[in-house]
């Protein structure tokens, strides 16, 4: 979509660059045709007016008693007398030497009047044809700046394609790549245009820059991972190897399964941070059965549970799976499971699936209205009354967006609160054909 608006954008602002450059031209060309062609058009008239009135007075000194034609456009009358006068059309009558322009029944009229020796020479011509054709000549000036203007902004379309096909192409390329790709081929190419090469050339260079970068993040939070982990691994070994020992009182072993529970713990929020801080996939795609996900992330967290005396209800079937990030899901699952129980002090929690669609919901305090917007940014906490970093649910908002699920969250202050989870349509229909299979 990016690529047609900006395609279509530069495409269509030099098309309409052209076609408003040939409006003005052709447009301005057109105005000074009409107006000569009228002027032209004019002097014609009066050119054949005079030949004409030329010709009369040569015959009439030739042959004094000859009597005018008269014409259907072009009328010529020799007057003697008064009577002569009153033989003419009365829009005619009195008129002096000169040139006339009468406009009679909606017809123009062109009339020159000539004196010779108390002769009256009248040329009257009719334009009615010269009108026609100045009609004809302007329309057909009309069509064609019309014409022109089309053509110009089709021609000007299709040269602006080629001429930001390279840049369309350019942009395409840069959209498909990844930070931290290693672009065998850079982006600029030899056949390019001067300024679409240094374009190019600056994003290499900048696309080289981010390589650089996230290769010391990536290496930075490797050695920070290893180095945290491994207390981590000690830690946990050593609390098996105690849990091992035959001799240790009820009130020790329980000491260790919490050592054990809250350096687990650590070790999820560990792996939580370093996705919030890389977002790197936390494992590979796999059909994963929702509801054993669901138990394996409850199992850690029933201490909590029974503590607090909560129901927990899991309405999922065992036949729904679908293919999707099982560690993932277990994170995403973990934040919202243990917000669900550090905000409800009675009643139940319950998980259910439908239509695509995970939820999980508590009979807890509840979220005011004003906090809801902010929920789902780091370390925002709706209230002091629970342990937390507030990073659990942008962790989870994280997730959800760099895999393509959907999460909404529906709560009522003092009532409870529901998150909602929608898995895309795709990985939805894997759950029928795994059925099937």
């Amino acid at each position: 979509m990016l690529k047609l608006t900006i395609e279509h954008g530069l495409r269509l602002r030099v098309a309409n660059a052209l076609a408003n450059f040939c409006i003005m031209t052709v447009g301005a060309l057109g105005i000074i045709l009409y107006v000569a062609s009228d002027n032209i058009e004019e002097a014609h008239i009066r050119q054949v007016m005079k030949m004409e009135m030329d010709h009369l007075v040569h015959r009439y000194r030739k042959h004094s008693d000859f009597y005018s034609q008269i014409g259907s456009h072009l009328k010529s009358y020799v007057i003697h007398h008064v009577d002569d006068e009153l033989q003419i059309p009365s829009y005619y009558r009195g008129l002096q030497a000169g040139y006339h322009r009468i406009y009679y029944d909606f017809e123009d009229i062109h009339v020159l009047v000539h004196s010779i020796d108390d002769v009256k020479f009248l040329v009257a011509y009719r334009i009615f044809l010269h009108n026609q054709r100045l009609s004809e000549l302007r329309l057909l000036i009309l069509l064609s700046w019309v014409a022109v203007v089309a053509i110009a902004f089709v021609v000007g379309y299709v040269l602006a394609g080629i001429l930001v096909k390279q840049v369309t192409d350019l942009a395409e390329r840069v959209r498909l790549l990844a930070p931290g790709d290693v672009q065998g081929v850079p982006l600029m190419q030899s056949d390019m245009d001067e300024e679409v090469a240094q374009l190019a050339l600056a994003l290499d260079d900048y696309q080289n820059r981010i390589r650089r970068m996230l290769q010391r993040e990536q290496e930075f939070t490797a050695n920070i991972s290893h180095e945290l982990r491994t207390p981590i691994t000690t830690i946990l070994t050593s609390c098996e190897l105690l849990d091992a020992e035959p001799d240790l009182s009820e009130k020790v072993r329980l000491r260790i399964k919490r050592i054990e529970g809250a350096t687990s713990r650590m070790g999820e929020q560990l792996q939580a941070l370093l996705f919030l801080a890389r977002e790197q996939a936390l494992g590979v795609m796999e059909p994963v059965a929702i509801e054993e996900c669901v138990n394996d992330v409850v199992e850690p967290l029933y201490p909590g549970i029974h503590r607090k005396k909560l129901k927990f209800i899991v309405n999922i079937k065992p036949d729904v799976i679908i293919l999707l990030n099982r560690q993932a899901l277990h994170t995403a699952l973990t934040n919202l499971l243990r917000n669900a129980i550090q905000y409800t002090d009675e009643g139940y929690i319950r998980v259910d699936y439908s239509g695509g669609s995970l939820s999980i919901t508590d009979t807890g305090m509840g979220i005011e209205p004003a906090f809801i917007p902010l929920l789902f940014e780091r370390f925002f906490r709706g209230t002091t009354h629970v342990e937390g970093l507030g990073i659990g649910l942008p962790i989870v908002k994280r997730i959800c967006n760099h895999y393509g699920w959907q999460i909404d969250v529906e709560s009522q202050k003092g009532q409870g609160t529901t998150f909602r989870i929608t898995f895309p349509l795709q990985l939805s229909s894997n759950i029928k054909l795994t059925l099937k299979n």
